[in-house]
């Protein structure tokens, strides 16, 4: 219930912005505006504006929405009112009321990541897990635990990382970029070389990353912030509670393995039934000071066509966190950067999609945005407000692409116009909406294919 409750919320919220930027700069050039609608289809309620006369309605459908303007191209147009017409209004009008919606939903991204930074908000500090063997992050030296100061594309100017979430964002913008980074980080510890700031350049330009999902970040090495290597609830009659592990114990070592965390921890005992035959291992653990030596024999389990060890029972414990919240000046600045960076690399991403450099699975649609709206909202106001930052960035993003049916068609169309001093001919024009309305659907067909195999798989 909460994941439709948030989807249509979200939805609806951002429609209504993308629409009102449309509506207000049309009255602002006393363009008249007959219906502003959110949602499509059948209306569910509305009211009619005893001042300007229009009509103002919700639609069943909230996957978009509209504002109709007095045109004569539409209809009969009385000559007192010609004046107030869409069609009338000079080249420069035309095309800023269009603009409007797209610059309205990226301006609402820029507040909403303004408020994030000004209310502040908890996020994982800074600290790798062990990284994966054969990765990006392994060939840098890195073992697991170290501490990310600052990071920069290489040979450009380093910037502070304040949580996770900022390095795991540099990570995704090299790798899709093809970009090296140089990482500036401190080992933990009271070795002596514990705090000395060490420099280090990851080689993401080399990755093969199409789409960012799991693969591209197993890939680096870094999958998640670093987690304490203690075991949590146990399960009746699992292999953890037979062994006679408790809560609370703390993992050394298994075998002769060093465990570093809980991310190495969950790797070691999923490959020992890689075979399909469970195979003991010998773990050493700090029980409360006290360091044991226990045997334990994962029980075989079949994941698909994989087979993997399980010991039953709960790993890791909550990263440590840090409040992140900044000034009213450096808070409107990181959201200006942020709203910037998203929109370029949204371009980017759809520019390679086009060109075949990127995969086509990096489409979502309306179900991957219903599931991450609900899983956003349950995890508080902040986590949801960036939620709609993303889609509002995304929405204003995809409505500048030069497709007829989108208001960079319509753009487009115009930047016609003035370099000829004409318009499109209609019969030009209707060619182009069939065909764009092709390539839109075809999309959205994709981008809902994207949706099931996820939500599915």
């Amino acid at each position: 219930m909460q994941t439709a409750v948030s989807f249509v919320f979200a939805i609806g919220l951002l429609v209504a912005v993308h629409e009102l930027g449309h509506y207000w700069v049309a009255v602002a050039c006393n363009v008249k505006v007959l219906r502003f609608s959110i949602g499509f289809g059948p209306r569910l309620f509305g009211w009619t504006s005893t001042k300007s006369g229009a009509e103002f309605i919700v639609g069943v459908l909230p996957l978009g929405g509209y504002v109709r303007m007095l045109d004569e191209r539409e209809g009969v147009v009385s000559p007192e009112e010609r004046s107030r017409a869409f069609n009338v209004q000079s080249l420069r009008t035309r095309a800023l009321i269009v603009a409007a919606g797209p610059t309205a939903n990226l301006l609402f991204a820029l507040l909403l990541y303004s408020s994030v930074n000004w209310i502040g908000f908890e996020q994982a500090q800074p600290v790798l897990s062990k990284p994966i063997a054969e990765s990006v992050a392994t060939r840098a030296g890195w073992k697991g635990g170290e501490i990310i100061r600052r990071v920069g594309f290489e040979n450009e100017a380093l910037e502070e990382v304040a949580s996770f979430e900022d390095f795991r964002w540099w990570l995704t913008r090299a790798a899709l970029a093809h970009r090296n980074i140089q990482v500036e980080f401190s080992l933990p510890g009271a070795g002596t070389s514990a705090g000395i700031p060490k420099l280090v350049v990851l080689e993401l330009g080399a990755i093969d990353a199409r789409i960012a999902d799991a693969t591209m970040f197993r890939s680096i090495g870094i999958l998640g912030p670093f987690s304490k290597a203690r075991l949590g609830e146990l399960v009746d009659g699992g292999a953890a509670s037979q062994a006679g592990l408790r809560s609370g114990d703390d993992v050394l070592q298994v075998d002769q393995t060093p465990v570093v965390d809980a991310g190495q921890l969950r790797e070691l005992i999923q490959t020992s039934g890689q075979s399909g035959i469970a195979h003991p291992q010998t773990w050493l653990v700090n029980r409360a000071g006290q360091i044991l030596s226990i045997a334990v024999s994962p029980k075989v389990e079949r994941v698909g066509d994989a087979a993997i060890g399980r010991i039953g029972a709960f790993i890791g414990t909550a990263p440590a966190l840090v409040t992140v919240r900044y000034g009213l000046l450096s808070g409107f600045e990181r959201a200006l950067n942020r709203t910037w960076e998203v929109s370029a690399l949204s371009l980017r991403m759809m520019g390679q999609i086009l060109v075949g450099d990127a995969s086509l699975k990096n489409l979502s649609g309306p179900l991957t945005i219903a599931d991450y709206a609900g899983k956003s909202a349950s995890m508080g106001l902040t986590q949801f407000l960036v939620f709609l930052a993303l889609i509002s960035i995304s929405l204003g993003v995809l409505n500048l692409l030069p497709f007829p049916v989108l208001d960079g068609g319509h753009l487009m169309y115009y930047l016609w116009e003035s370099l000829t001093g004409k318009p499109v001919s209609e019969s030009w024009m209707d060619r182009f909406q069939k065909v764009g309305l092709v390539v839109l659907l075809l999309m959205m067909s994709v981008a809902l294919f994207n949706d099931v195999t996820r939500l599915l798989g």
